[in-house]
């Protein structure tokens, strides 16, 4: 009987104890919750004014490596070449998107350098940066549903303790918490989501572009 009695004690006490944690969980979960939406309106406000500085021009793109396929063919001296088609490359920003154009102008000083190889390294290097770019919303897309989650299932054992004490206050405040939360969350990780995949189409694009670019240094410098 004793033995019995302590298991049940030891029962009561780890249920104590995880009921203790999972509430105290439930104001850092509404305040990240918070924070999220905050994060959200602020990478739609980035989204919006990066949408209205993309521009890609596609027939430049294609004469201009054309261009410089044909200077880095010819039989003009090396230095000569290199120049030229460094002024091509720096001619892109602003003309192609701000990726491109930002690792056009970082490919012109390895071309100018004499640096052809640094180039296929400064392209892997823009890659990180776009998977940066979409790292915030990426995270966002998939905690947010996690932690709205959260907010569902930890008010709901106070909400049942106060409908077993006939305290329909206490049970009508923890049900709209747990409505909240879940609303916040699916409202979070969709946006984001929309963010995420709006924004790898396009960096998947300026992948192809510069990979276009790279091919034709190499292809010219055969």
């Amino acid at each position: 009987m004793a033995e019995i009695a302590f298991l049940s004690d030891f029962g009561s006490t780890v249920s104590y104890i995880t009921y203790i944690f999972s509430n105290s969980l439930l104001y850092p979960v509404m305040i990240l919750l918070i924070l999220f939406v905050i994060v959200s309106l602020i990478l739609t406000g980035e989204f919006v004014t990066e949408y209205t500085r993309r521009r890609r021009d596609q027939k430049e793109l294609e004469k201009e490596t054309h261009r410089i396929c044909e200077i880095m063919e010819s039989s003009a001296p090396q230095d000569v070449k290199y120049k030229e088609t460094a002024a091509i490359l720096r001619g892109f920003e602003g003309k192609q998107t701000q990726m491109v154009g930002a690792f056009a102008k970082d490919a012109a000083d390895s071309v100018d350098g004499c640096d052809l190889k640094h180039i296929e390294k400064i392209a892997d290097d823009y890659e990180v940066r776009m998977m940066k770019r979409t790292e915030k919303t990426r995270i966002i897309t998939t905690v947010g549903p996690m932690l709205g989650l959260m907010g569902t299932l930890i008010p709901l054992g106070p909400a049942l303790i106060g409908l077993t004490d006939g305290n329909i206050d206490e049970l009508a405040t923890n049900l709209v918490i747990a409505f909240a939360t879940t609303v916040i969350g699916l409202f979070v990780a969709g946006i984001s989501f929309c963010l995420t995949t709006i924004r790898n189409r396009w960096y998947w694009q300026d992948m192809i572009d510069i990979d276009y670019i790279i091919d034709a240094l190499e292809e010219g410098n055969k």
